[in-house]
């Protein structure tokens, strides 16, 4: 064995560790049934988390709900040249979210923790909401100026940084910062070859087009729109709504269509979500772990993701833009990710048998539509896929200005870099990249998650202080 061998396997002796140790169990509990309920590390921190900020908020998404409604419905103003609104940095951090797990995602979690996974995801979600206000609020008290592109900037390597580097020191950089950052542009391309990969997949399945054709076409689109300056969230300030309102409005004539089916899949829900069939079968764990992770994989509350977009809202105050964010955790489990599960639950058992992931949601589409249904889904997948695809170069945006400054080469040279791992995802699957887009969102959780519990006494404040004037009002 060679040097470079040896090299090798130990590179991927370290990625295969780490992999582990960020979503392998790292806690078994043993359960009724013989069953074991396997805790992630990920998971150790966000549900925790998740609880504590909810506390902490005294409730928020439950009590503030009535106002995050209202700060979406409000006129869209900016005060700065080129500055994107409030709601344009929700919709900016919904195309993320709203992406192909929320179809693949939530048939895969159905599949291995029954219908009772789906109940333990809106609890997930009910929980982020808080933790998704608290980064997204830091990250607009944090924000700086942006030079390049013009309106603001910020993120978890910007509050990072002032968490751990002294007013008035000439330290450029913080080492947590900068892994953050490192660690979500490792993320961001992976997710791009996932994305090539699942539309080119999606449309072979449903038109028997070549994935090379696909790839193609994705990869020339997205580059006429993210190689512009400021294309992006223009985009997506018309695709988000229109995807997300067709999506809906096509699984509420499902769900009416099969009106007098409701009562049993709800039924189904509730009594699996509590195990009152797994305990029995030994799957009681399984249950809850899917929901668990497929609520966290999908609203990405923690990740410190969403917060990249957040401080770039020209917003009359942090607070305002804590909510839309933790609106969009809403948005995306609640609303979207339950619609994935009714289209799946309301087909017969008989039918999915035995399939998995697009296969199986085309399946069901297919039933409740004909070939129209399979034709739509692959449609919207495309649709949820290239507008994920945007939204992380979005994101990616002010990690390479803190990384490599102030320039457009750097912004450039990532851009090209994720339209070519774009471009071979869309040819071949490559489980490791895949594992590696994986490896950096958990990292930027745990990253991100080591700012938020110093600094989130700065968010609570700007809660108090907002409540305070719209008391006033």
């Amino acid at each position: 064995m060679n040097f470079f061998e040896t090299l090798q396997q130990a590179i991927m002796a370290v990625f295969h560790g780490v992999y582990h140790l960020l979503w392998g169990d790292l806690i078994s509990i043993p359960l009724p049934g013989g069953s074991t309920l396997g805790l992630s590390l990920l998971v150790l921190i966000l549900i925790p988390s998740g609880i504590y900020f909810t506390v902490r908020t005294r409730f928020l998404p439950f009590r503030l709900f009535p106002e995050m409604m209202k700060t979406i419905t409000e006129k869209k103003s900016v005060s700065h040249k080129n500055a994107i609104s409030g709601v344009q940095a929700l919709i900016v951090s919904t195309a993320t979210r709203v992406g192909m797990g929320n179809l693949v995602g939530v048939v895969a979690a159905i599949s291995a923790g029954g219908a009772g996974a789906v109940f333990w995801m809106w609890v997930i979600a009910l929980l982020g909401s808080s933790t998704a206000f608290v980064e997204a609020t830091l990250a607009q008290l944090y924000k700086e100026k942006d030079p390049l592109y013009g309106g603001f900037r910020g993120g978890p390597a910007y509050y990072l940084h002032h968490l751990f580097i002294k007013k008035g020191s000439k330290r450029k950089h913080s080492v947590i910062a900068v892994l953050f950052a490192l660690s979500g542009l490792i993320c961001w391309c992976g997710i791009s070859q996932v994305i090539g990969n699942s539309v080119s997949s999606a449309f072979d399945n449903a038109f028997h087009i070549p994935p090379l054709y696909t790839t193609i076409v994705l990869v020339a689109v997205a580059a006429v729109i993210v190689l512009r300056k400021n294309a992006t969230v223009k985009v997506l300030d018309v695709m988000v709504p229109i995807m997300a309102a067709c999506f809906f409005l096509m699984t509420l004539f499902i769900i009416i269509k099969n009106a007098g089916s409701l009562p049993s899949v709800f039924r189904r829900i509730f009594l699996e979500a509590f195990g009152l069939r797994q305990v029995a079968a030994g799957g009681f764990g399984a249950v809850i772990m899917n929901g668990a992770k497929r609520g966290l994989f999908s609203n990405e509350a923690g990740s410190g993701s969403a917060p990249c977009a957040a401080a770039a809202a020209d917003i009359s105050h942090p607070a305002k833009e804590g909510l839309l964010q933790a609106l969009g955790v809403f948005i995306d489990t609640i609303v979207i990710c339950s619609c994935s599960a009714m289209i799946m639950l309301l087909t017969p058992a008989d039918l999915t048998a035995g399939l998995a992931g697009m296969d199986l949601l085309q399946q069901a589409m297919n039933y409740h539509l004909g070939s129209f249904g399979v034709i739509f889904i692959a449609a919207i997948l495309w649709l949820f896929s290239f507008s994920t695809f945007i939204g992380i170069l979005f994101y990616a945006r002010p990690n390479v200005a803190y990384l490599f400054g102030d320039n457009w080469l750097s912004q450039t040279l990532y851009k090209i870099l994720a339209l070519v791992m774009l471009f071979i995802g869309g040819l071949a699957a490559y489980t490791f990249v895949w594992d590696l887009g994986d490896i950096g969102v958990g990292l930027m959780t745990v990253f991100n998650m080591i700012a938020l519990f110093p600094l989130a006494p700065k968010a609570l404040n700007s809660l108090r202080d907002y409540e305070k004037m719209i008391s006033k009002n």
